[in-house]
Parts: C-alpha cells; sequence; structure tokens
C-alpha cells in the first residue's frame, strides 16, 4: 500500500527516511499519486479542496504537526477523508522555547550577541530586568500552557492564566491562578501565548487587547503567527506600549525571509525565529513515532487522534 509523504525541506527528507523505517510495511513515495490512499503533510502544506480532487485515492490525511489549519477540513470531510494529527509531542519542548525568547528579551541578548560577533564587549550596555517577581500572563492552558506555568513558578513569578475550559484542580496543585482575559492584559508583564488557531483565535490579541497591556510590557508567540494582529505588534512595538517582543510564528511565514529584515532593523528589542519552538530532537522524534502510529492505526480499521469538523 502506498503512503504518499511530502518532504520540502532538508530534516523533511530526513523525516521521510524515519517513516520508512518506522513503517516499513508500507510503499513510501515523495511523489504526489492519485490512487494512494494517505496523504501524509507537515503545517506548510495546504490541502485545499482543488488539490484532493486531484487525489482522489486518498482517505486519510496524516499531519505531522498538532495544528490543522493548513488543512480544508470541510473540503476533507465532504469527501469522506479522515484528518488525523499529533495533539502531543512537545509540552516542554515549545514551554522552553517560550523561555528562551523571554530571556533574550529581557536581558537584551540580540544586541550582545551582535557586538560579541563584532568584537565588542561594551560592559553594562545592556541593563535587562528579572524574571523574579514579575507577573506572567499566560492564555491558554493546554499541556504547553501548564507546562510554561510549571516554568513561571519555577523562576519564582506570579502567574496568572486564562481559558476557556479552566482546570481549577492543576491551577492548584501548580500554582497560577485563573482570572478574566481583561485583568491578564493588565497585570500581565510579560504575556505568552499558548492557543490553537481556529476562527475564534484569529487576532486574539490586536490593537485593542495590547493597549490594556501595562505599558512596556513583553509579548512571546511560540502558537500561531494568526493568533495575533501582526500590524498592531509592530505598531506596539514603535509606540513603546510592547518593550520587546518574541516571536517565532508570524502570520505570513512564506515570506519571512523576505521581511524578517526589514522588521529586525526597524524594531532593536525583536526577537525573530523561524517556527522552531518544536524543533528538538525529542520533539521531532515523537512526532514521527506518533504519525507513523496513526497511519498504521488507520489503516488497520481503528483511527485515533482524529480532527473533528470545527
Amino acid at each position: 500500500m502506498q503512503i504518499v509523504v511530502t518532504a520540502a525541506y532538508a530534516y523533511e527528507h530526513e523525516e521521510y527516511d524515519e517513516l520508512v523505517r518506522l513503517l516499513p510495511e508500507f510503499e513510501l513515495t515523495s511523489k504526489l499519486t492519485a490512487d494512494a490512499p494517505v496523504l501524509c503533510v507537515t503545517s506548510r502544506d495546504f490541502i485545499t479542496a482543488q488539490l484532493l480532487d486531484s487525489l482522489p485515492g486518498v482517505k486519510l490525511i496524516a499531519t505531522r504537526s498538532t495544528g490543522f489549519e493548513h488543512i480544508d477540513l470541510v473540503a476533507a470531510h465532504a469527501r469522506g477523508i479522515t484528518v488525523c494529527n499529533v495533539p502531543h509531542y512537545g509540552d516542554h519542548t515549545v514551554a522552553e522555547f517560550a523561555f528562551a525568547l523571554m530571556l533574550m528579551v529581557q536581558r537584551g541578548l540580540r544586541h550582545s550577541l551582535k557586538d560579541a560577533e563584532e568584537g565588542r564587549f561594551p560592559f553594562g550596555s545592556q541593563r535587562g530586568f528579572d524574571l523574579f517577581g514579575q507577573t506572567l500572563g499566560i492564555i491558554g492552558t493546554g499541556r504547553i500552557g501548564r507546562r510554561a506555568a510549571q516554568i513561571g513558578v519555577g523562576f519564582g513569578m506570579s502567574v496568572l492564566t486564562h481559558d476557556i475550559a479552566p482546570l481549577p484542580d492543576e491551577a492548584m496543585r501548580i500554582g497560577y491562578s485563573y482570572v478574566c482575559l481583561e485583568e491578564l492584559l493588565s497585570r500581565a508583564d510579560i504575556l505568552t501565548l499558548h492557543v490553537p488557531l481556529t476562527a475564534s483565535t484569529h487576532h486574539l490579541i490586536g490593537a485593542a487587547e495590547l493597549a490594556k497591556l501595562r505599558r512596556g510590557a513583553v509579548l512571546i508567540n511560540t502558537a500561531r503567527g494568526g493568533v495575533v494582529d501582526t500590524s498592531a505588534v509592530l505598531a506596539a512595538l514603535d509606540s513603546g506600549q510592547l518593550s520587546g517582543a518574541g516571536l517565532d510564528v508570524l502570520e505570513d511565514e512564506e515570506r519571512i525571509a523576505e521581511i524578517a529584515p526589514g522588521y529586525l532593523a526597524r524594531f532593536p528589542s525583536l526577537i525573530l525565529t523561524p517556527h522552531m519552538a518544536y524543533h528538538t530532537t525529542g520533539g521531532v522524534g515523537r512526532i514521527r513515532q506518533t504519525t507513523a502510529e496513526n497511519i498504521r492505526a488507520f489503516l488497520g480499521g481503528a483511527p485515533q487522534n482524529t480532527v473533528s469538523l470545527l
């Protein structure tokens, strides 16, 4: 049985080889084949109704990601195609990276690293601030958000969270508090986002929300680019409403190589990374393993990690 596995980037070719090893009983190919029953994709592959029309044999779309906004779910379900994802693979992986961004912004490391690369070591040139004692605002308390809360508590931060489905027992166990979104924004020194991109979270953080933050707050986004209004974030950096931002995701990631230099030149307190929060040996390994299990389970007649039509 043939499985089409997309592989656009160097590490994804390595990923392709690993899936070959994990699924030895199947024939894997990187070429789109009309009659192949399984299409295994990444979050950068846009699965449209038009593409599905050209692949009438597809019965399963297995995405090697947690998010599935790159897939036209309506078109897939209308054609009887099952969609499955990797719901959990990097709770601590992504949360740790969010704090890496925080620490880079907080200590002005972008400037210091550039100085060092250019042979300058100006002692005392970058004065940061402590995370200890700061108020960390977390929107979204799924697995990643809760892990971020644990790390924040470990740093000695006061952790406030907001979620449409609060988990009071977890809040008590970890040591964070649930508040309404309005209160969280008004009290947070650092705001970090850990929600999926859906119709209800698109531009969840825009100009109005940023205006409610304390002046000089920091924004961290390792979720999805569309959760924030990028133009509003840039305006807030320009005005000083945000003192810094660490963004691992952007709304227009296909153009990141084109737009990032201009953003970075204009905003010295901005850190941009290329959607890499998940990209550790452990995180990628878990993605591959779960994807292989998803494919095998579906072909064995017992689908798992299926995505319902929203």
